[in-house]
């Protein structure tokens, strides 16, 4: 096979320096050719722009030192061309790879403009001295490929020329899915890989933080418009809120113009964590601003890194300090820094940067006519010593990526020489011309590359869930930058462990010591509940106390949980408590207190009960039928044990006693008051002489006692057939107790029964007031009227005092009603008849009653 050269064209945005003391524009040609294999072809166009100090009487020389006047370096791009030439030696010394065959390159300079740019592009089409469309001038000299980047809005304008005449393009920037997709872009390869997992990755960090509060930076174009939309849709479904959201212009420089406005929103806003997504170009404007603002407080999470060679970073204090920033995973490349050590101005005399940049840091003597160094230099003198903030010697993702289309380009050429070969494509003892459009099929078609001596294979069909490395930016004094990796993001990863972070190993933001909080509101503690701010997004709150009840055992929770009826919550409203079960006993003190009632109260009217059998026949006895009057005290005595049926611990046969016990015999006491009353009388009424006069005193209340008693009876069996009483809870009356009461079942049979007993009282209380007048020797209709007066008031009293109770309060209310009404009985109808029978016993004869009448 014959000798021939090769070219890969490369558009990147290199250095411009002050090569020229004059304004006119300093055109300088690097320009060399060694003959032989294994040497590199450089053929290059450097425009380079004067640009004059502030102060024009200030030295040249002395401006540069002191720092005076504006120079761009962007070093980082300067790597990649470090990396296409090293990926050239190695092929063009590779006798398995392109043998007879050298590659070589030509780097353009991307002015500003899409018209500049497109302009830079017609001499790679018709020859590197031509500029002319639609002709070729120079077919010894045919660019194989071209290789664009890191911007993606550059690559795109390029893209759209070199499609037409199908010259194979590729990307060295992040991955455009608007490119691969379009078939205007058919001819260009884009080297890196899909950005697919990053968004997962972000939200993902996000969370492993608790980082909820979050502004956006996206850059302004289509694919910011794309990850604009997935990032917050993803954002969304796992509780992440954002602060506020800013288009970041693709031209350069424009940034600028709303800067203002811009820091006015960063300072204001109260998130600390601020995602920034975009290529390094676009987003560089960006940064310079932020560096300048001083905004030291932030967290900044980039997908890329951007150009430290711009800044002149002496300062204590860096905005940028502690930012978190996501790049592809990348192998290492064995002999790559030791092929940027030894890169000097000696070995490659003709690379004109290297000259300027010698004179720039190691103070060699400099013509500046010719841009070349003479003496004076350091014999050890190499990049390597440069500060971070200039030269950075660690690979970078573009400069990965740049090595692997160089392979790319060759592989597919030697896979195309081979064809050639196997199917006698050369004519007439010379090679068949060559065209760039013809590697297309070898390149969409090849799998795997290897470089020999390495273990790395470099995929050309990229997976599309890539693993990240997760870089922590660290600037220090006097320009030491480092990009240390803190972490890895891997999506094919078993859930829970795809993100890996060596948090201790994170130095935050300058003036934080420990993992900043970003949320817009704090969190609400166990006890609290989120109450959302109308027209604010969900992560911002207030923190509402639990409700009576219930609980919150977590953070920030939108709902308490109410507590078991067998629970209450404790006072921090954190956690349920189980409740003590409790009722109405007799160790209780108001158990005691109406037990103590209660029996002397019966022990009482058992006392007076002795006392009228004892002079059962004395004329104050006798007077009021005595027979009724044993019946009303031995049914007050059992009254007056009635309430300690109501203390103790509830049971079934207990809860039917109660009420049908009191019912039952406070009937038979009001029907025995009533029947003493009609004794009365009938006694004073009824003229008839005889034993008619005297069967009706006598046998009247015979029928009235049983008659009533019967009534309620019935009342009770009803009651009983229909609900009858039975043994409930009431959890709620007393915090922290379950109160076991009797649930009196049917309520409406219950007041039927206290109506039925309010109607007998009120018929006693009517005929008493009726007798009232009627001489009073031994007539008792007054007390009679009086007590029945007392106890209608004791009933109507205690009908509102037991709905407003609850608990053991309201049993304790019954019992003490019964021992009111069945006192105020004993104590009005008895005690004047006590009183006379022992202390006034000369009162209680016939004599006195005839001279008192």
């Amino acid at each position: 096979m014959l000798f021939s050269w090769i070219f890969i064209s490369c558009f990147l945005q290199i250095p411009i320096f002050e090569c020229c003391y004059t304004s006119i524009e300093c055109l300088v040609r690097m320009d060399y050719r060694l003959n032989g294999k294994g040497n590199v072809v450089i053929s290059g166009f450097f425009p380079a722009y004067v640009i004059y100090p502030y102060n024009k009487s200030i030295d040249w020389r002395m401006t540069i030192f002191n720092s005076e006047f504006v120079v761009e370096f962007k070093l980082k791009v300067y790597q990649c061309i470090l990396a296409m030439m090293f990926a050239i030696e190695e092929i063009n010394s590779n006798p398995y790879l392109l043998p007879n065959t050298t590659l070589g390159f030509v780097v353009q300079n991307v002015p500003e403009g899409q018209r500049n740019t497109l302009a830079n592009v017609f001499p790679i089409l018709s020859g590197i001295d031509y500029a002319f469309p639609n002709y070729r001038c120079a077919r010894e000299s045919m660019s194989a490929a071209v290789i664009t980047g890191p911007s993606w809005a550059i690559s795109e304008y390029i893209g759209t020329l070199l499609n037409l005449y199908k010259l194979p393009q590729f990307t060295v920037g992040s991955f455009d899915t608007t490119l691969s997709e379009q078939r205007e872009f058919s001819s260009l390869y884009q080297v890196a890989p899909k950005d697919t997992s990053l968004i997962l990755g972000i939200v993902s960090l996000m969370l492993h933080f608790h980082w909820i509060w979050v502004g956006l930076f996206i850059i302004d174009d289509h694919k910011g418009a794309q990850t604009l939309s997935d990032l917050t849709h993803k954002m969304e479904n796992n509780g992440i809120c954002i602060a506020f959201v800013e288009m970041i212009q693709v031209n350069r420089g424009a940034y600028l113009t709303t800067s203002w406005k811009k820091y006015v929103q960063i300072v204001e806003s109260s998130t600390n964590v601020i995602i920034i997504y975009g290529d390094s170009e676009s987003t560089l404007s960006l940064v310079i601003y932020i560096k300048q603002m001083f905004l030291t407080w932030k967290v900044w999470v980039l997908n890329s890194n951007w150009d430290n060679s711009g800044f002149n970073d002496n300062f204590l204090l860096d905005s940028m300090h502690g930012a978190l920033i996501f790049s592809h995973y990348h192998g290492e490349i064995i002999n790559f820094t030791d092929f940027i050590v030894a890169a000097n101005p000696f070995k490659y005399p003709k690379d004109i940067l290297l000259h300027v940049w010698w004179n720039l840091y190691f103070n060699c003597s400099f013509l500046r006519n010719d841009c070349k160094i003479v003496d004076n230099c350091k014999p050890n003198a190499s990049l390597e010593f440069l500060p971070g903030k200039i030269f950075d010697m660690a690979m970078s993702e573009e400069s990965y990526n740049v090595y692997s289309a160089v392979y790319a380009v060759a592989h597919s050429l030697h896979e195309m020489m081979l064809n050639r070969v196997q199917f006698h494509a050369l004519e007439k003892g010379r090679e068949k011309a060559f065209s760039p459009w013809q590697l297309h099929p070898f390149l969409k078609n090849i799998q795997t590359f290897n470089h020999t001596g390495y273990q790395d294979v470099l995929s050309w069909k990229r997976k599309s869930h890539e693993e990240y490395d997760i870089l922590n930016f660290l600037n220090f004094p006097k320009g030491l930058k480092l990009n240390v990796k803190v972490g890895t993001f891997s999506p094919s990863a078993p859930e829970g462990k795809k993100l890996s972070l060596s948090s201790h190993m994170i130095q935050w933001a300058t003036g934080l010591t420990e993992i900043p909080q970003s949320v817009c509101s704090v969190s609400c503690e166990p006890g609290f509940r989120k109450t959302h701010r109308e027209g604010m997004v969900s992560c911002c709150f207030d923190c509402t106390p639990c409700p009576e009840n219930e609980i919150s055992n977590d953070t920030d929770m939108d709902q308490c949980v109410m507590c078991p009826e067998t629970h209450y919550p404790n006072t921090e409203k954190n956690y349920c408590l189980q409740k003590s079960v409790t009722f109405l006993a007799y160790d209780d003190p108001l158990g005691k207190t109406i037990s103590l009632i209660s029996l002397g109260f019966t022990s009482l009217t058992v006392l007076v009960l002795w006392v009228f059998l004892k002079h059962k026949d004395t004329p104050i006895v006798k007077a009021n039928n005595r027979s009724l009057s044993y019946t009303l005290l031995i049914t007050l005595t059992l009254c007056f044990l009635c309430p300690l049926l109501f203390i103790g611990r509830p049971h079934t046969v207990n809860c039917i006693l109660q009420q049908n016990m009191f019912g039952l015999l406070f009937t038979v006491a009001l029907a025995t008051v009533l029947a003493k009353t009609l004794t009365v009388l009938i006694a004073f009424k009824i003229t008839t002489p005889g034993k008619m006069r005297r069967w009706l005193i006598s046998k009247a209340p015979n029928f009235i006692i049983p008659i009533c008693a019967l009534l309620q009876v019935v009342l009770s069996g009803i009651w009983l057939a229909t609900c009858p009483p039975f043994i409930d809870k009431d959890a709620y009356s007393e915090h922290g107790h379950i109160i076991i009461i009797c649930n009196k079942g049917s309520a409406l049979v219950f007041y039927c029964i206290l109506g039925y007993l309010g109607t007998l009282a009120m018929g006693s209380y009517l005929m008493a007031f009726l007798s009232r007048n009627l001489p009073d020797a031994f007539n008792e209709a007054k007390f009679l009227a009086f007590s029945m007066l007392v106890f209608c008031s004791v009933w109507i009293s205690f009908l509102p005092v037991y709905h407003s109770t609850k608990g053991k309060v309201m049993v304790a209310m019954e019992a003490l009603s019964i021992l009111a009404s069945g006192a105020s009985l004993l104590g009005i109808i008895f005690a004047p008849k006590c009183y006379i029978i022992l202390l006034r016993p000369e009162r209680n004869s016939l004599h006195h009653i005839r001279d008192k009448t």
